[in-house]
């Protein structure tokens, strides 16, 4: 059975331009940027945890300006992918969570010096691919960089949904709120020293007691984490990987376009 991808929704998928409405320092390793604008208008319903592309302007760009550079096609604005964390229409308010890191890069400095009225552009968002809801248990594993997608991603499950979520953060600080289901068992694992390879979150799973039917699987992360992790599930536990979420989302030591290259080699 092929990963079931949430409900398709026509629309127009084009660049947005969108305002800074507050930044937020979420816990020590997690900065949250509030957006809105006029732009946000339309955009379509139920994305959380789907990605979308951030488009960096320079410091002290202006909208109208940063609007007219992409409209002529420029491409010098460093691009990021991000995920939808939080979308309240009503508020017509879009969150998105930067995970804050040592020596940052485009998007985490962005982030990190985000102001009211500073603009971002925006495109997508595309679709991610969530946990078959009809699997008879869950299993998620995810680092910070994932958290926000595997937060969303829990949240979208049923409220009868059974299963661990095992989450790998930089300190106990980290911890965030998860309005999972009741029957998730969500474990916290630290891991202080991020850009060094971990392998707590696959000690983790191997450890556990499996039951019989087969898991919905939601794991991303690290290249290298979630390589072991892919490895364990397929060739050990024989699952399906039609049937199953596990993307990596960056590498230690490489950059996003580099990381790219890395994945689909």
């Amino acid at each position: 059975m092929n990963m079931p991808e949430k409900p398709a929704i026509k629309t127009a998928r084009k660049t947005r331009i969108l305002e800074v409405l507050r930044s937020t320092r979420l816990t020590p390793s997690m900065q949250r940027v509030t957006l809105g604008g006029t732009d946000l208008s339309g955009f379509p319903l139920g994305q959380e945890g789907n990605y979308i592309k951030l488009m960096i302007p320079p410091a002290g760009t202006s909208m109208v300006n940063f609007r007219t550079a992409l409209e002529n096609g420029d491409k010098n604005a460093p691009r990021r992918t991000y995920t939808v964390r939080h979308h309240r229409p009503a508020d017509n308010e879009l969150d998105v969570d930067f995970v804050v890191h040592e020596g940052g890069g485009p998007a985490c400095n962005w982030a990190l010096a985000a102001q009211s009225g500073d603009c971002v552009g925006v495109g997508g968002p595309g679709p991610i691919k969530f946990p078959d809801h009809k699997a008879g248990w869950f299993l998620f594993g995810a680092d910070m960089s994932a958290l926000p997608a595997a937060a969303a991603a829990l949240e979208d499950l049923p409220k009868n949904a059974v299963g661990h979520a095992v989450f790998e953060i930089t300190c106990e600080d980290d911890i965030q709120e998860v309005n999972a289901p009741d029957g998730i068992e969500i474990h916290w694992l630290i891991h202080d020293h991020p850009h060094t390879s971990s392998t707590q979150q696959l000690d983790f799973f191997k450890a556990l007691t499996w039951p019989d039917a087969a898991p919905g699987v939601f794991v991303a992360g690290e290249f290298t984490a979630v390589a072991g992790l892919r490895a364990y599930l397929l060739d050990e536990k024989g699952l399906d990987k039609r049937s199953i979420y596990v993307s990596s989302y960056w590498k230690i030591g490489l950059v996003e376009d580099e990381h790219r290259i890395a994945k689909n080699s």
